[in-house]
């Protein structure tokens, strides 16, 4: 890859993520963190708003556009594809979104990557769904955004059945069922539960703030998985 090519690629993934660090990047481009170092400082001095530090990460500054990206015919059909397979697990509300954007993302395709993307042969029929899972699983994804806690009518895998207040920090596809990553009040401590085993819920009037130890970050460092 020419390294003009490799410099307007550096600046599409980090603009195309809240932070980026240089490990990810490099990975991506498959080259060295060195590398990275150096590519992010030419930019820089180019003018391009990059935000960051070596061993912390990267972040676009506001205020910074590149021209609209086309897509190629096998981006276009990877694009298809993608949003057919994740409209299997998503939440009605996000099916929908999903959707339009992919929608309008075709309707500024040139005729032929269209007809290419419309006539791939890749579909994922939704079988035997559990409508209230889907359900619950849009209430606690929004009140993950509105930082809402959650009280749950919870069977734990042992049939016993407990109430609890959590606050809920993300939820995680695992191929069959979705969990609910959350802070739970009354053991002051982690906890991850399945949203098909969730009886009933009622997502509660109080907000809760961003407290060091009970966040999202915090829960990834807890069980190992690494902090993006």
């Amino acid at each position: 890859m020419r390294r003009a090519d490799r410099l307007f690629q550096l600046v599409q993934l980090i603009r195309g993520r809240r932070l980026s660090t240089a490990a990810h990047l490099a990975g991506r481009l498959a080259v060295s963190e060195r590398t990275i170092y150096r590519d992010v400082a030419e930019l820089q001095h180019q003018g391009v708003p990059i935000e960051g530090e070596a061993g912390v990460g990267y972040r676009l500054g506001s205020g910074f556009e590149l021209p609209p990206l086309m897509f190629t015919r096998e981006e276009a059909k990877a694009l298809v594809a993608s949003v057919r397979l994740a409209q299997q697990g998503l939440d009605p509300g996000l099916a929908r979104e999903a959707e339009d954007a992919l929608g309008k993302i075709m309707s500024v395709l040139p005729a032929a990557a269209r007809a290419a993307a419309e006539s791939l042969a890749i579909y994922a029929p939704l079988i035997g769904g559990d409508t209230g899972n889907q359900q619950r699983l849009q209430q606690l994804r929004e009140a993950v955004q509105a930082r809402r806690k959650v009280q749950l009518h919870y069977r734990d895998p042992q049939d016993k059945t407990s109430r609890r207040t959590i606050r809920p920090l993300g939820c995680f596809f695992w191929g069959k069922v979705w969990t609910l990553a959350a802070w739970c009040e009354a053991r002051r401590d982690f906890r991850s539960f399945r949203i098909d085993r969730i009886q009933s819920m009622e997502v509660l009037e109080g907000g809760f703030p961003q407290e060091a130890g009970k966040t999202l970050a915090d829960f990834l460092r807890h069980v190992g998985a690494p902090v993006l």
